[in-house]
């Protein structure tokens, strides 16, 4: 079996959950100018389409490593932690009642006498969970050996981070909404 590729070693990056983004940036920039389809021009078919799927690779990998969510999934993955988006949705009934609490402040918000100052706290809340478990990934993915119990509790955590960062978008999404009506 021919041993593929890593997104880290693609990069040249040491695989770990805490990454400099600015050196992914640059190595990102770097393996485009060396692969960008524009400098096939003049090739045969076959590398030019060669080089059109390099770039699709960078880019799928950039975008997985420079996001912290998927950049945990990621190394779970490759330590054949496998994900069901559709049947892994099993997570502990108090996270799932704080996610029901703030969807619902984050409804209410617009009828509050100040909504823009409700949403400015409700959303430093949310950075401040993403913030903790953001911590606890890294964490944990610094152990050498994990075991079955951290790989399940990682995956957790990665499912949490997804409900976060989903909350965060439609609070950023809401919070344009009311700018827009000043």
């Amino acid at each position: 079996m021919a041993h593929t590729q890593t997104y880290f070693e693609l990069f040249d990056l040491p695989v770990s959950f805490e990454l400099e983004l600015q050196d992914l940036s640059q190595r990102y920039r770097e393996l485009q100018r060396v692969v960008h389809p524009d400098k096939f021009a003049n090739a045969s078919d076959r590398e030019r389409r060669l080089s059109v799927e390099k770039a699709a690779v960078i880019n799928e990998a950039y975008q997985v490593l420079k996001s912290p969510q998927r950049r945990a999934r990621y190394m779970l993955e490759l330590q054949s932690v496998s994900f069901d988006d559709e049947k892994d949705t099993a997570l502990d009934p108090s996270f799932l009642m704080e996610q029901i609490e703030l969807r619902e402040a984050l409804d209410e918000v617009s009828q509050k006498e100040d909504p823009l100052s409700d949403l400015s706290n409700l959303m430093a809340d949310i950075k401040n969970r993403i913030s903790e478990i953001l911590s606890e990934i890294s964490e944990a993915l610094a152990a050498a050996n994990l075991n079955e119990e951290d790989k399940s509790h990682l995956k957790q955590l990665v499912h949490k981070m997804q409900f976060l960062n989903k909350l965060q978008e439609e609070a950023e999404y809401q919070e344009e909404n009311l700018l827009d009506e000043i």
